[in-house]
């Protein structure tokens, strides 16, 4: 598995071109390859950040970071997508552990709570998430909340200075 280089960015840092890549990225998975019509533009993202995994100039891997008491009362992170061109690659759970870690160095380090798609739930488990709540159908899917309760250091990260624009490793 190759390194990626990640970036955390709030929603007015991102570049056009940053901003298309995410939109590309969530529409080829969430709504063509899962075959779902929804609305992905919710108006969330504009109070976000952004963390993005790329492989040279490919985005490879994204979360959407929610701060406490947009999306639930704790911290989220949402929108995790990984290109299917590089799946089984190890690049989901990297992604996972470093969303964690930057989701705490930005809101601290109390429950992080998701919105899982429910065949991902063992996954999420590794990750130190529980389930919380009965099974939900989300745009023909079922999904279940899930809540990852404070600071189980799963990966280490580097940032810089700034929470608008961070470099993470």
């Amino acid at each position: 598995m190759m390194n990626l280089v990640w970036t955390c960015k709030k929603f007015g840092d991102l570049t056009p071109s940053e901003l298309y890549d995410i939109i590309r990225l969530r529409n080829e998975v969430f709504v063509v390859e899962q075959n779902c019509v929804f609305q992905d533009a919710d108006n969330k993202d504009l109070l976000c950040f952004h963390l993005s995994g790329y492989k040279g100039s490919n985005l490879v891997a994204y979360t959407r970071l929610v701060p406490p008491g947009i999306a639930y009362n704790e911290a989220s992170i949402g929108r995790v997508v990984t290109s299917p061109a590089h799946r089984k690659s190890g690049y989901g759970k990297r992604l996972m552990e470093v969303s964690i870690t930057v989701c705490e160095e930005l809101f601290g380090s109390g429950p992080i709570k998701i919105g899982a798609q429910l065949y991902l739930e063992k996954f999420y488990n590794s990750l130190g998430f529980k389930r919380v709540g009965d099974i939900y159908d989300e745009d023909g899917i079922d999904h279940i909340y899930m809540i990852r309760n404070g600071s189980k250091k799963v990966a280490s990260s580097k940032t810089g200075n700034k929470k608008s624009a961070k470099k993470v490793s």
